[in-house]
């Protein structure tokens, strides 16, 4: 594999590593949320609908309660703070009436990618030192380990595996 040479690490200092990155995101997501002036869920919807705005696309609000794991409520509340504070604008969705498409405010995006900028820029000269084959590696593993992490979420929020 090409790269740098690497020692060698057990699978539980992977997973200690890995546990360790997975909460410093966590308590990081409350500090960017309180820069760009939201609460940590608005961020987390923010998230979902740059994603698919990058892609070109939008996401009905029915969508984003369900990518957010939100009731329609919930997620209407959510657009409602969003919406005052600029960040994205309801729109009707032109194939189903009874559907609102939320658009994220180009302006908003923006400001959000300021902010997580210079942590992707770190990211890109982390990157730097990984070979195309170790990267292969790296977005195989994050792309498998979602779907397992996806998987166990949903045995818990079932009742299963690991009851306490």
């Amino acid at each position: 594999m090409d790269g740098k040479e690497r020692p060698e690490v057990a699978y539980d200092e992977m997973l200690r590593a890995m546990d360790r990155l997975i909460a410093l995101a966590q308590t990081g997501q409350h500090d960017i949320a309180e820069r760009l002036g939201l609460n940590t869920t608005d961020l987390t919807c923010v998230g979902f609908l740059m994603e698919a705005s990058l892609a070109g696309k939008t996401l009905a609000a029915g969508d984003l309660a369900e990518q957010a794991r939100l009731t329609t409520g919930a997620v209407t509340g959510v657009l409602n703070r969003l919406e005052k504070a600029g960040y994205v604008r309801r729109a009707p969705d032109p194939g189903d009436r009874r559907r609102v498409r939320v658009v994220m405010d180009e302006e908003a995006r923006e400001r959000v990618l300021a902010v997580y900028g210079p942590f992707y820029a770190r990211l890109c000269t982390l990157a730097a030192d990984y070979g195309p084959q170790e990267m292969a590696v790296l977005a195989d593993w994050f792309t498998r380990a979602r779907e397992v992490m996806r998987d166990s979420l949903e045995e818990i929020r079932a009742g299963g595996a690991g009851d306490a």
